[in-house]
């Protein structure tokens, strides 16, 4: 079906006095669509161009447009002063209290990670250790070799370890930390390290990020049984309950000897459930003498002093402490679970 060209400017002059006169955003609404929709008026005038003589069509085509760009500002104008004009009625008219607070202002809390952290280092601070820190991306001597780390270990590989362009890499655990602060010489010492840490690795139970916190004490005569009874205090004192230790032989290049905590589990009180496998225990952290060589390797004479050190996972504390069974939530910034721990 053909449409006749409507002259332009009459066009204009009627859809611009109906445009002035309209009262809400509704009915300027309905104008810009009987105007310029797919079936208005602008845009079958637009179409009828097409059945012009040849050489009528590109004046006749402009002249639609710039009525077409003319009504457009017209149609943004009076939206701008309609909108206007309702702020101003809805003010007048007592609907909107400017002098009102903000809606949505709740009262924040400590995610459940800093929680833990604030807590664990609190209860160590307490038994007279120190907050020691240091930087995320280190070298490999401070990640590694002073560790008694050798270049054959699993955690050297890139599959495990993120490594820099420069040379340097993420930190893997806050080990480097103890090392720092042995190198500084100031014996004795008692020293925790909590923060970030890094490793390639992804699940219910593990992120490429998490937070650890490592102790570690140097002095003349420190034997194993200052770790357990260290170990024994601090566990008891953040469950707030009394807990079964086992420890088991272990491996790490660090320690000599080395072994394995275990905890009676704080689910089941150590009856058997599926947190711990039904086997009442929960693994919670590794631990053991320093070896000599990383004494030596930072200045100490292992012939006249002696350390404990053990590691341990704030995240996975703060798991068992309030119930979460993946770890992956602590992360994903959802207001329904964090707003659990405010």
């Amino acid at each position: 079906m053909r449409h006749a060209v409507q002259d332009p400017a009459e066009l204009l002059e009627g859809a611009r006095a109906e445009i002035a006169a309209c009262a809400d955003l509704e009915s300027l609404n309905g104008i810009r669509v009987r105007l310029l929709g797919k079936k208005g008026a602008v845009t079958l005038q637009l179409k009828a161009v097409g059945d012009l003589p040849q050489a009528e069509r590109p004046a006749a085509g402009q002249a639609v447009n710039r009525v077409k760009r003319a009504l457009q500002a017209a149609l943004e104008v009076r939206r701008g002063e309609l909108e206007q004009s309702g702020i101003a009625a809805g003010i007048d008219a007592g609907q909107l209290d400017v002098t009102l607070p903000g809606r949505g202002q709740e009262t924040g809390g400590l995610h459940p990670v800093t929680r833990t952290a604030a807590r664990l280092c609190a209860i160590f601070e307490r038994a007279g250790f120190t907050v020691a820190e240091g930087p995320e991306v280190e070298d490999d001597f401070h990640n590694f070799e002073a560790l008694n780390i050798p270049e054959s270990h699993p955690a050297r590989a890139a599959h495990d370890t993120f490594y820099l362009r420069n040379g340097k890499l993420l930190r893997t655990h806050t080990s480097p930390v103890q090392i720092r602060t042995l190198l500084q010489g100031n014996l004795p010492l008692r020293v925790i390290a909590p923060g970030r840490v890094y490793r390639r690795d992804s699940d219910l139970t593990h992120t490429p990020m998490f937070h650890q916190l490592e102790a570690l004490a140097v002095d003349s005569g420190i034997s194993f049984a200052n770790l357990k009874a260290v170990l024994h205090g601090f566990l008891q004192a953040f469950f707030e309950r009394k807990l079964a230790l086992r420890f088991r032989p272990s491996y790490f290049p660090f320690t000599e000897p080395s072994a394995e905590v275990d905890m009676q589990c704080v689910i089941c009180d150590g009856s058997g459930c599926r947190v711990c496998s039904d086997t009442g225990w929960l693994e919670i952290l590794g631990c053991g003498m320093v070896h000599p060589t990383v004494l030596r390797n930072c200045g100490v004479d292992p012939e006249t002093h002696t350390g404990y050190a053990f590691g341990l996972g704030i995240d996975r504390l703060a798991m068992l402490r309030y119930g979460v069974d993946d770890l992956r939530l602590f992360f994903e910034n959802d207001l329904r679970f964090l707003r659990q721990f405010a």
